[in-house]
């Protein structure tokens, strides 16, 4: 037999994930490819992996999503043109 309870939510809500599936809510942008979610009902996360994929969210997934925010955040910042005087 499956195990429904979740360590968060109520047994109400993770039982109705259990039957009819997660719901998630983007908690987090990553990157414009890598997003962070949340089951509404449940509050289990995951994220999304190398493939495309949904995974749940571990802390090494969480320090390695940390990581690449910053440098696309670095990559992508728009700074005003410098004009020459």
């Amino acid at each position: 037999m499956k195990k429904v309870l979740a360590t968060s939510g109520s047994v109400f809500n993770t039982l109705c994930c259990g039957i009819f599936g997660h719901y998630y809510a983007v908690t987090k942008k990553v990157t414009s490819h890598i997003n962070e979610y949340e089951c509404i009902h449940c509050k289990k996360q995951v994220t999304t992996d190398v493939t495309g994929n949904l995974s749940e969210l571990t802390p090494e997934l969480e320090d390695i999503n940390n990581t690449l925010q910053k440098v696309y955040k670095k990559k992508h910042q728009h700074t005003a043109p410098q004009h020459a005087a």
